[in-house]
C-alpha cells in the first residue's frame, strides 16, 4: 500500500456495486483486479441500496466475476431496513412487503411474517426495488399506509432515482417509493444510502474504525459518507461523472476523485492552492486552474483525472455556486 494513496490508514473499504464492481452482469474494467490487489490487513466490504436480491445471490454474482465473497461480505439495504423496522413494531408481526426475494428473505430471517395483501391488516409496509414491481403491488401499500385512519410504520430501504443496467440508466427505487408517497402523502423512514443506518451496519459488522466508502453516486454514497463522518472516494465509471462532480454541493463531496478502481492504490496528489493578487491558483498533480472572480480558466492541463481534481477544489473553495461561475468545457468534457 502506499502512503499517500486513498488506503492509507484504511482497515475497510465499503464497496458500492452498480456502477463501481459492475453494469449490469458485467464487471467494470479493472474493478475485479483492483480489488483483488488490495493488501490482505484491508478487509472489504460490498455495500448495496439494490434490495432486489439475497446477500447470498449478489456473493454469487462476485464470485463468478473473480472476486472472493461470502454472503457475510455483503451489506444490503435490506438488511438495515429490517433492523429499523425491528425497532418500531412487535417480533413476529405481519409485515406487507413490496420487493423481491432480497427483501422478502431478510423480514423473514427477522421473524416477520410476510404479506402481499392490505386487507390482511399488517402492521407495517416495507418496500423495496424489485424489477417485477408494479402498479398493484405500489397500490396494496397504499391501501395499507391509509388504513383506517391510523399510521403504520413505513420503512424504504432506499430511494435511488436511478439504477445503472447494461442497456443504460433505468429507474430506481426513489421513483416506486415516490408513486406511494404521491398516492398516500407522506415519506416512508429510509435505511439505505445515503442515510447513516446502512453505514452503521457495515462498519459494525467489519469492526471497523476507519473504513472508506466507495461509490459512483454523490447523492447516495458519497452523501451518505459524509453523514456517517466516512472518508469517500468518487468513481467515475458509473452515474455521476465530471460535470456532476464540478457542481456537486458541500454534503456531496468526496474525499477522493478517481477515474477507476486502480486509483485506490496509487498516490493521490496534494492540492495546492496560492494567491496572486485577486485570483487564485489551484494546482493538482499536472494540472493547474486558476479562478479569478467569477472565471475559471484552466492554466496547465495536465491529465484529466488532474484537471477535475483542481477544477473541482478552485470551485468548491470558491464559495460559489457553480451556476455563478464561467466554468470552461475543458474540465467536464
Amino acid at each position: 500500500m502506499i502512503a499517500d494513496s486513498p488506503l492509507a490508514g484504511i482497515d475497510v473499504v465499503l464497496v458500492d456495486l452498480d456502477g463501481v464492481i459492475y453494469r449490469g452482469g458485467d464487471a467494470i474494467p479493472y474493478a475485479v483486479e483492483s480489488i483483488n490487489t488490495l493488501p490482505p490487513a484491508i478487509r472489504v466490504g460490498y455495500i448495496t441500496n439494490n434490495a432486489s436480491r439475497t446477500d447470498e445471490a449478489v456473493a454469487a454474482h462476485l464470485t463468478s466475476l473473480g472476486l472472493a465473497v461470502s454472503a457475510n461480505d455483503v451489506v444490503t439495504s435490506p438488511q438495515a431496513a429490517v433492523r429499523l423496522l425491528a425497532g418500531l413494531i412487535p417480533a413476529g408481526a405481519l409485515v406487507l412487503v413490496v420487493g423481491g426475494d432480497g427483501l422478502t428473505s431478510e423480514v423473514e430471517r427477522a421473524g416477520f411474517v410476510v404479506t402481499r395483501s392490505a386487507l390482511e391488516r399488517p402492521a407495517a409496509v416495507i418496500q423495496g426495488f424489485a424489477p417485477e414491481v408494479g402498479w398493484a403491488q405500489l397500490a396494496e401499500a397504499a391501501f395499507a399506509l391509509q388504513g383506517d385512519g391510523s399510521e403504520i410504520p413505513w420503512v424504504a430501504t432506499n430511494t435511488d432515482w436511478t439504477i445503472p443496467q447494461a442497456r443504460g440508466t433505468a429507474p430506481g427505487n426513489g421513483t416506486l417509493v415516490s408513486a406511494v408517497h404521491s398516492a398516500v402523502g407522506r415519506l416512508p423512514i429510509i435505511a439505505g444510502k445515503p442515510e447513516v443506518a446502512i453505514f452503521n451496519e457495515a462498519t459494525a459488522r467489519f469492526e471497523s474504525s476507519k473504513a472508506l466508502v466507495i461509490g459512483d453516486r454523490l447523492d447516495t454514497d458519497i452523501a451518505g459518507a459524509n453523514r456517517a463522518g466516512l472518508p469517500s472516494a468518487l468513481v467515475l465509471t458509473g452515474i455521476d461523472r465530471a460535470k456532476q462532480v464540478l457542481a456537486a454541493v458541500t454534503d456531496q463531496r468526496p474525499t477522493f476523485i478517481l477515474d477507476d478502481l486502480r486509483g485506490l492504490a496509487a498516490p493521490y496528489p496534494e492540492t495546492v492552492e496560492t494567491v496572486e493578487g485577486d485570483a487564485v491558483v489551484t494546482t493538482v498533480g499536472t494540472a493547474t486552474v486558476r479562478r479569478d472572480g467569477h472565471t475559471v480558466t484552466v492554466v496547465s492541463a495536465g491529465t484529466a483525472i488532474d484537471r477535475l481534481r483542481a477544477g473541482a477544489s478552485a470551485i468548491w473553495n470558491s464559495g460559489l455556486a457553480i451556476y455563478a461561475l464561467e466554468v470552461p468545457a475543458e474540465l467536464y468534457s
